[in-house]
């Protein structure tokens, strides 16, 4: 008989933490893109972390063990495609690899969302479902990075105003400069699709963070009261 998500957890003493270690692995998987070069293994790594985040996802959102055994088999056939097209070509176009990895980011906050409603239902909010949404905030943020990296490899321009390099490192810093409504000005979009998009990013950004994060930080606060000192 298959143990439950919650006795799984707690027999590794993580109940609780579920979402606490997704968005350590998330934080490692951005450390590691902003880190790694523009190579074909750094983006096989990029693939593998990125699955290895969706199932984290779903595991820590308590989805259906079949759900969990179907995107299993998505993840790892996806990295084998991956690895035998790096091993039998030479090399692993950016476009294809961003293609895919911003699949797998675009399905990790769908389960979240789910499991953060779910846990609220049962247990009203907690620093737990803070992380949560925090998961959910962060994954936005990587998501449109390689959505601006796949609309630079299909545009016939630069996708930077500034000419700069379309790598890894310049879309991730563009895509939270402009969720985060920093707007340095260092880099911004060349083309009207481009600016689209950062205009979608950064209004997805600001309403989610008064809206859903405030009211998360309201409920604990809250709580907190209620519970007394």
């Amino acid at each position: 008989m298959q143990l439950r998500y919650e006795q799984v957890f707690a027999r590794w003493g993580m109940t609780g933490y579920r979402y606490g270690i997704l968005l350590v692995t998330i934080l490692t998987s951005l450390v590691f893109q902003l880190a790694a070069p523009e190579a074909d293994w750094a983006r096989l790594v990029t693939i593998l972390l990125q699955g290895l985040t969706l199932l984290m996802a779903l595991v820590a959102s308590r989805v259906h063990p079949w759900i969990l055994r179907l995107a299993t088999l998505a993840v790892c056939a996806s990295v084998v495609g991956t690895t035998a097209a790096f091993i039998g070509f030479g090399e692993l176009g950016p476009t294809g690899a961003r293609l895919l990895t911003a699949l797998m980011v675009a399905l990790a906050p769908i389960s979240i969302v789910r499991g953060v409603i779910t846990d609220v239902q049962e247990h009203g909010v907690s620093l737990h479902t803070m992380f949560g949404v925090l998961c959910i905030y962060l994954l936005i943020g990587i998501f449109f990075a390689f959505l601006y990296g796949v609309v630079g490899a299909l545009s016939s321009g630069p996708f930077f105003a500034q000419h700069a390099a379309e790598s890894t490192k310049n879309f991730l810093y563009f895509s939270f400069v402009t969720i985060t409504t920093v707007g340095y000005g260092d880099l911004t979009a060349a083309t009207n699709f481009g600016r689209s998009f950062a205009i979608a990013e950064a209004l997805t950004g600001q309403i989610y963070l008064v809206t859903v994060v405030a009211g998360i930080v309201g409920g604990l606060g809250m709580r907190r009261r209620a519970e007394g000192p």
